[in-house]
């Protein structure tokens, strides 16, 4: 923490849960801390952790199989901006999906602007690394799972696909899209209608909204069921 920092109800109750928990904390001037944080929008204030833990595809089905849910991934062909990495986070976070997968190389991965990008959801969200991104959505087809990738030249719009089985949504890099071999790998392609001068929506924002639209979809299927 900064020497001398103003103590508030959030301050303070770091302070104490770090007591209760036994680790230690330590005053320091704030250019170590814009040093150790590799930015100057810490807030005072910075914790110190291990190097993140990738998750596998195999834990991600798992926590779907407790939840007694169908899993629902998110898959990110080649995003390389840690934001939209932790943006999207957020949401699968908020969403309830059960995981992201990102390749090993040409990627954005887990790092303190990915976290803060994420507002801390990257500690609770699974995020599986794979060295063949073509090969790992060919497997999750294998296991039951709906590839929708998405693309401004898909077959229909994302609210016409159905959604309420296990889905892994594919969002390409921010300027070239899915790769040509992960794309053939998707069982169908959707578009998300766009109506402005702009052709083309964030990444992170084209996933929030399919993400949202599968839970839309979900949470209608037992009224519709009841229906019947």
């Amino acid at each position: 923490m900064a020497e001398g920092i103003e103590f508030g109800p959030q301050l303070s109750e770091i302070v104490v849960t770090a007591d209760q928990l036994a680790i230690p904390v330590e005053a320091v001037g704030r250019k170590e801390l814009d040093r150790v944080s590799h930015t100057a929008k810490h807030q005072g204030v910075i914790a110190i952790v291990a190097d993140p833990r990738y998750a596998s595809i195999e834990d991600m089905m798992h926590l779907a199989d407790q939840r007694k849910e169908s899993p629902l991934l998110v898959v990110l062909d080649g995003i390389q901006d840690p934001h939209n990495l932790g943006a999207v986070a957020r949401t699968v976070n908020a969403a309830g999906a059960h995981g992201i997968v990102i390749p090993e190389r040409r990627s954005a991965s887990i790092t303190p602007g990915a976290i803060r990008a994420s507002a801390g959801a990257l500690e609770h969200v699974l995020v599986a690394r794979e060295p063949n991104l073509p090969r790992t959505v060919k497997y999750l087809s294998q296991l039951g799972l709906h590839m929708v990738g998405l693309d401004s030249d898909g077959d229909r719009e994302y609210g016409d696909a159905a959604l309420t089985g296990g889905t892994a949504i594919v969002v390409g890099s921010e300027g070239e899209g899915m790769s040509r071999q992960v794309r053939t790998a998707c069982d169908e392609i959707v578009g998300i209608p766009m109506f402005g001068e702009i052709a083309s929506l964030n990444a992170s924002v084209s996933a929030a909204l399919v993400l949202y639209e599968t839970v839309r979809q979900r949470r209608a299927e037992p009224q519709q069921n009841d229906s019947d």
